[in-house]
């Protein structure tokens, strides 16, 4: 095949970045690492554009995960990349396609002012940082080690528990207190099994003082019979591995009345690309 002499007129890396996990968690095949760690991050097609304004890819996350195959090229299958990257991803992909800075709006917790802030994303891209998963948790005589999930593990928990959010609005429309009984019973079993999917998926492997589990089944079948005090102490330590891969809260100064205080940062991916021209 001839070669296309407009090659070279292609897109370009716009950023570098280096990630969080630092290339750790990735099953084979998935992450080709570079020599110096940083990987280049491309602006987004007009495809890529069209994508991410599909709704239907957008809520099951194929959105997410074509976007980011297509921007940067080093991740061949984005399922499998660790929720720990996905943020860092999406916010380099968001400034190689439409420059550093954000407009988000705020609501001042002094005078009530709303107004549009300008926030700079290589700033929050800073504040990302990453807890040491490595490190186990003592619980008695086991040694529990924990890995982040992947996105595609990400995006069925979240999925999950949506379809249980349109549940709970059933059942508060219920006007037979039995049947309202019946639903909340069923709501709350299926909460707890996505719960427990969720921190089962989150633990890499559980040490004996005999012998090192790393059977997923196994490790659910232990969540869901040890005590509840264990499980909320497992539980817990996963939501706070998560919180700290978030980004930080951006500090914003009120125009209206000078008041400094602190906006989380959140990505609504609904938006997140589709506010800049």
């Amino acid at each position: 095949m001839q070669t296309n002499p407009l090659r070279q007129y292609f897109r370009q890396p716009a950023i570098y970045i280096s990630l969080p996990s630092k290339g750790q968690f990735y099953p084979a095949g998935v992450l080709s690492e570079t020599a110096n760690g940083e990987y280049p991050v491309l602006p987004m097609t007009t495809m890529d554009e069209i994508t991410y304004r599909t709704p239907d890819a957008l809520f099951n996350g194929s959105a997410v995960a074509t976007v980011i195959q297509s921007c940067v090229p080093n991740i061949q299958d984005a399922w499998h990349v660790p929720n720990i990257d996905l943020d860092t991803l999406l916010i380099a992909i968001r400034i190689a396609s439409y420059g550093h800075e954000l407009d988000v709006g705020s609501k001042c917790p002094s005078c009530d002012n709303e107004t549009d802030y300008s926030i700079d994303l290589r700033l929050v891209l800073e504040t990302i940082t990453v807890s040491d998963y490595n490190q186990p948790m003592k619980v008695g005589d086991l040694d529990v080690r924990f890995r982040p999930l992947d996105y595609k593990q990400a995006n069925t928990n979240n999925m999950a528990q949506f379809e249980q959010q349109k549940n709970m609005q059933v059942m508060e429309q219920a006007q037979d207190d039995q049947q309202r009984s019946t639903l909340l019973s069923q709501l709350l079993r299926k909460l707890n099994d996505v719960t427990t999917a969720a921190v089962a998926d989150s633990v890499d492997s559980i040490s004996t003082p005999d012998t090192v589990v790393s059977d997923k089944p196994q490790i659910r079948d232990w969540l869901q019979n040890c005590d509840r005090k264990i499980f909320n102490q497992v539980r817990d330590h996963v939501v706070k591995l998560r919180a700290d891969s978030e980004p930080k809260p951006v500090r914003l100064k009120c125009v209206n009345c000078s008041h400094e205080y602190k906006q989380p940062f959140t990505l609504d991916m609904s938006n997140f690309f589709g506010d800049a021209s």
